[in-house]
């Protein structure tokens, strides 16, 4: 099992993490008296005007004008209104405290905004069922509630939001009954866990607004992919957009820098954990005050951000996919100056006049039909097809062994999961009976696999060339 060193702690040990990124930023404290007119306006139209401590409890509701701020002052729960909606309509929320943009990190109601009005307000108050309950300006409607089962009543129940950004619903013995991190909205926040259950499959997503004002649930979704388990998906409502490199242990690279200047550093450091009911994946960083974050965008792009003091802006440290060889099944011969996809030998395209005017979708096609006895040819440092058949717990021997025996394998792959920069964990073989759907070439990427592809007509020893492939970006996670 891997282990998740906590967050206070600014440099957890190598054998548990290492840097994924590096990103080097000047620290200046913001010049407050050079905001602009018109975000001072909108900071003092459209932003509560007082603020309370950092918890919520049963005699003290919540209404539209206050808020809770986490201690330290880096987190704001409370009402907001959508940019895209009539002022008096209102979302619950949490957001970023202390910076001139109005980041919304968590919305409550995002398909139901509420109606403050002179005659009608809205209010969130916590119940003696230990649940946060949302309700219109009459109580007459509840608008979105918590839903704490019966069992966990508590009748010294409190809400807080911590310094990490999540809102908790905490007993009185100390226990949380329930928390924000477990229902994300389109933003994944260090100390947040992107899992998967194993019997039941499900697992939180980031799912992005509708519009850049509009905080309803837009058509894109990021999370685990849940045929799988050990590959992330990003999908623009059913069809994916595009698609991680199956876990192959390791779980981290250092090899992504974004350079501002080189006065200070922060390190992000990626763990992916396995227990005997989820997986999940954790991110933290080194410097707790730096305020950075996983967006889904409305738009559809997966961006990493920091917020730049200097600037007062967010800026994106990478952002997936970056360009059209990131998405899923697809190759753009506009990416590099040479044409980047190829069929080896064997292989020739499935359309000969689209690939003459450039478009590749459409892929390539074996020339002949496979045979039991034809040979596998080493593809090393391959983004391995979707669409595999997993099997845990196995040699190599046993990996190559089982898709020898099966006349319908075309290809596998295998990683011990146990080795690198890994711990816990198993050797996972894959196996491919259908299709090879979006692979390419990594590059001595380290999450990448050697794949070994069935020829017609080849022995055990190598061919010259490769499988019909999509050059792919060097930087590829397991999360990211």
């Amino acid at each position: 099992m891997l282990l998740v060193w906590p967050r206070s702690l600014v440099r957890p040990p190598e054998s548990h993490f290492v840097p994924v990124l590096q990103f080097f930023w000047q620290h200046r404290r913001m010049d407050w008296s050079a905001l602009n007119c018109s975000i001072a306006v909108l900071i003092i139209l459209f932003l509560p005007l007082c603020a309370s401590d950092d918890r919520l409890v049963s005699s003290n509701p919540l209404s539209p004008g206050t808020t809770i701020v986490s201690d330290g002052g880096d987190f704001a729960f409370g009402f907001f209104p959508s940019s895209g909606s009539m002022p008096s309509n209102l979302y619950l929320g949490i957001w970023y405290n202390g910076i001139s943009e109005l980041t919304v990190l968590w919305v409550a109601n995002r398909e139901t905004p509420v109606r403050n009005t002179t005659s009608s307000t809205p209010m969130l108050s916590l119940t003696n069922t230990s649940n946060l309950v949302l309700s219109d300006g009459d109580g007459s409607r509840v608008v979105w509630t918590t839903g704490v089962a019966a069992a966990s009543i508590y009748n010294s129940s409190e809400a807080v939001l911590l310094k990490t950004g999540n809102l908790i619903i905490r007993s009185s013995n100390g226990t949380t009954v329930w928390q924000s991190f477990d229902h994300p909205t389109d933003t994944f926040l260090p100390g947040m866990k992107m899992r998967i259950r194993y019997r039941t499959r499900a697992g939180g997503r980031l799912v992005s607004w509708k519009g850049s004002g509009d905080p309803s649930p837009g058509s894109f979704s990021y999370g685990c992919d849940p045929a799988t388990i050990i590959q992330m998906f990003l999908w623009n409502g059913s069809r994916p957009v595009y698609r991680t490199a199956p876990w192959t242990g390791y779980q981290v690279r250092n090899e992504y820098q974004y350079l501002m200047t080189n006065t200070s550093a922060i390190m992000i450091y990626l763990s992916v954990v396995n227990n005997d009911k989820e997986t999940y994946a954790i991110f933290s960083v080194s410097d707790a005050s730096w305020r950075t974050r996983l967006v889904l965008a409305y738009s559809g792009a997966l961006q990493f951000q920091g917020w730049n003091n200097s600037s007062s802006a967010w800026v994106v440290f990478g952002q997936w996919p970056h360009h059209g060889c990131n998405r899923y099944g697809y190759c753009d011969e506009t990416v590099l100056p040479v044409p980047t996809c190829k069929c080896l030998d064997g292989f020739e395209p499935t359309s000969t006049e689209e690939w003459n005017k450039g478009k590749f979708s459409k892929g390539c096609r074996q020339k002949e039909a496979l045979r039991c006895g034809d040979g596998f040819l080493a593809l090393p440092s391959m983004k391995p097809p979707d669409k595999f058949v997993f099997v845990g717990d196995t040699l190599l021997e046993e990996c190559a062994a089982a898709c020898r025996r099966n006349c319908s394998c075309l290809a596998y792959a295998y990683a011990n999961l146990s080795s690198g920069m890994a711990s816990g964990g198993m050797p996972r073989c894959l196996l491919w009976v259908g299709e090879l759907v979006d692979t390419g070439k990594l590059h001595a990427d380290p999450v990448s696999d050697t794949l070994y592809l069935r020829l017609a007509g080849l022995d055990a020893v190598a061919g010259t060339t490769l499988l019909p492939y999509i050059y792919l970006s060097t930087l590829t996670l397991f999360l990211f």
